[in-house]
Parts: C-alpha cells; structure tokens; sequence
C-alpha cells in the first residue's frame, strides 16, 4: 500500500496529514494510489475476500490490519425490471447504498477516513452535515473511542439523521446558518487543531467511497453499465466514483469507462448550470433549496472535480425538480418495493427526465446509485404518501374502506 497525496488543481505533492487542502494553492486535494502491487493480478484475486469495502483493501491509502469497520458496503444491485418496463427500459439497476450500517453511502468514505483518524493519532474528529454524514461519522467515531464533533443547519437535517448523531453520542451543534457556512467553521476548528476533518474535502474519504463503483463491476463481473446515475451535492461522490473507474481502466480490468451522470436538485443546482455553460469551475448557488436534503448544498466542495468526472466520460449533468424527485421515490417504491430518501430518489428522477427527453436509450444499461435509507427522511415519506385512513373498530366499517 503506497500512495501520495497531491493537490488537484497545482498538481503540488502534500505531506502534512492534517491538511485538507493545498498550502499553495488552495486547491482541492486527492490521493493517488501506487497501483504496480496490482500489476498482473485480476478481479478474482480479490474475491476471496467477502464483499464489502475492504474487499478492495489493495486500492485503499490505509492499513486493513487498524481499520475502524462496522463491516460497511456489500449492498445489493438490484435489477428493476417492473420499473424499467415502466420506462421502457431493458437493463435498469439500483445500487441500494441505504443497506449500509448507518444507512447510507457515508459509511464507505467513513470507515477509511475515521481508519486515517486512528492512524495520526487524533483524538477528536469533526464535520459539518446535511445530515448522513453526521450520523456515519458519530457511529465510526463511536467505534473507534474518538469523540465526534458536528455541525448543523439550523432546521435543515431530516429526523432520522439528527437522531443517530445524537445517539452514537456526538456532540451536535446547530448553527443558525446554511451548510456551507458550517462547512467554513469546521474547517477553520480542523485548522487550529480542535479536530480532525472528516467531510469529503478530506482527500481519504472518497477513497473509500470509490468502492462502490468497485462493487457495482465486481457484481456486474466487469460488464461495464452505459451510464451510472448519481445524486450530487457536495460533489464527492462522483468523483469517487470516476477515480475508481479509472484505476480499474488503468490496471487493465475493463476497456471502457461508463458514462456518468449528475443530478441536482433545480432548487440546488450550480454543477448543472456550470454544465449547461460548458464551464469547469461553477458559481455557488447563494440560497440553496431542496426537500432533498442530503442534496441541499450551494457551494460544493468538490464541485470541480465532479465536472472533470462528467466531461472526461462524456456524461451529462440534469436538474430535476422537487417534485420530480418525490414522483421517482414513490415510483421506485411501489413498483420494486425499494425505498429511499428523496436525495437518493433523485438519480431515479434523472433518468426518467432523460429517458423522457430520449437521452437514454431503451437498450442503454443504466445502474442507479441511491444514496440513503428511506427511514432517513421520515416526515418526508409521510407528508406525501397519502393519508392514514380511519375506521370504526367493527369488519362492516374496515370492509367499506378497502372496497373503494
């Protein structure tokens, strides 16, 4: 296992460990993984591991042996043949990442940054979250006997979210502001030395988050999808997502690279209106909003490397509306029994809206990452699933009301 940390915009090798971005530039930074170890060997090498994160422990930047894991990744792919036939569609798949631990994607990238935690010796970590972040870093941090440090938008977290992070015991602070202004703190308290950074920024996180891409090959048997769906808000993900593909491509593992798609929500929307203009950087989105959420992000910080992911595989970039995104949820879960926060409903909304639009073809093998739980979002689900109904406790009454 040998790797180096270089800085994503000047190209600048960096040594400092607690660093989260570049000391010249500013820039964004990422791992580059020493791949020779690998040189030779296939993807039935690494099978004989169980699936699951650290089945891929070659291509991770810290050591199996210390590994902070609640036994994260190994979720289904679920083949959704009622929903594709729907729209018309022959090969539609749902990578189910709310089968984690905690219940969402965040488990991944968790497991190896609390895991690099460990390895320096920190005895606080921290973030600033939407909400799934702070749930998988307070259980990891829990795990681990670190203490755990989040900040919140003030009423903008789903109840499911904010009760985990309190209950894995971090200390959870709401600030009366939006995400990316307790991103700002977080990062200055990661600067003075009060915690250990551990949102995507951190350059380990998306290493671990990667393995879903890694996951999604592994189960297909390396038959490549045409496209892979994301929901992007902080933008890490996708960019997890391309890295892993391109040392897969690299090694020699598949010929081709899928083509990937970004979803915003339209109320949250600065990658796809950098995409729209053929842009490489984006303006931030002053006043984000969304009832998704995870997704509810104006500013991400890994906005630029998510566009580098979606030009450099000739993918795309959409918006779909709130209610685009609470009509793919319902529909996802009432035609394959598959449930989901609206965040992660929004890869679902993208492909309609682009098999609509014929963006998609009929014959395109397309694999949908869903991101979290549907238990994540509770308030939301019921809101807009139509009311409880009522009855006298007699047969008659119960008999009148399934009847119409």
């Amino acid at each position: 296992m040998s790797y180096i940390v270089k800085c994503f915009d000047c190209g600048r090798e960096v040594k400092d460990g607690l660093l989260d971005s570049c000391p010249t530039c500013s820039g964004l930074l990422t791992v580059e993984m020493d791949l020779s170890p690998l040189a030779g060997k296939k993807l039935k090498d690494l099978r004989k591991a169980p699936m699951g994160v650290w089945r891929y422990a070659p291509f991770l930047p810290v050591d199996q042996n210390k590994a902070v894991s609640l036994l994260e990744g190994g979720t289904p792919l679920y083949h959704c043949k009622n929903l594709g036939e729907k729209l018309g569609m022959k090969e539609l798949r749902v990578k189910y990442e709310g089968a984690n631990p905690t219940g969402s994607f965040k488990d991944r990238g968790m497991t190896v940054g609390v895991s690099r935690a460990v390895e320096l010796g920190c005895k606080v970590v921290g973030c600033a979250s939407t909400g799934n972040t702070s749930a998988s870093l307070a259980a990891y941090a829990a795990k681990a006997g670190l203490g755990c440090v989040v900040l919140l938008p003030s009423g903008k977290v789903a109840l499911g979210k904010l009760a985990q992070a309190m209950f894995y015991g971090a200390k959870v602070i709401s600030i009366d502001g939006n995400f990316d202004e307790a991103l700002d703190i977080v990062r200055r308290l990661a600067k003075e030395g009060h915690l250990y950074l551990l949102n995507s920024i951190n350059p380990f996180r998306p290493e671990g988050q990667k393995t879903v891409a890694f996951e999604i090959l592994d189960q297909l048997d390396l038959q490549v999808p045409d496209r892979i769906v994301l929901p992007v808000g902080n933008a890490a993900n996708i960019w997890a997502v391309y890295k892993a593909l391109t040392e897969f491509r690299d090694l020699g593992w598949i010929d081709k690279m899928p083509r990937l798609v970004g979803v915003q929500a339209s109320g949250s929307n600065p990658i796809f209106k950098a995409f729209e203009e053929g842009k490489h950087d984006f303006k931030p989105v002053e006043h984000p909003e969304t009832v998704a959420t995870a997704i509810r992000i104006g500013n991400p910080a890994s906005g630029r490397k998510a566009l580098k992911a979606i030009y450099d595989t000739d993918g795309v970039a959409v918006e779909v509306t709130d209610e685009e995104i609470l009509v793919g949820q319902k529909l996802l879960g009432r035609t394959e029994g598959i449930g989901v926060e609206p965040a992660s409903a929004a890869s679902i909304a993208g492909v309609i809206k682009l098999r609509q639009s014929g963006e998609i073809a009929s014959d395109d093998q397309v694999v949908c990452i869903c991101t979290g739980n549907l238990l994540k979002d509770p308030d939301t689900v019921i809101k807009n699933s139509g009311e409880i109904l009522k009855s006298k406790a007699t047969m008659e009454a119960v008999k009148r009301l399934i009847s119409n």
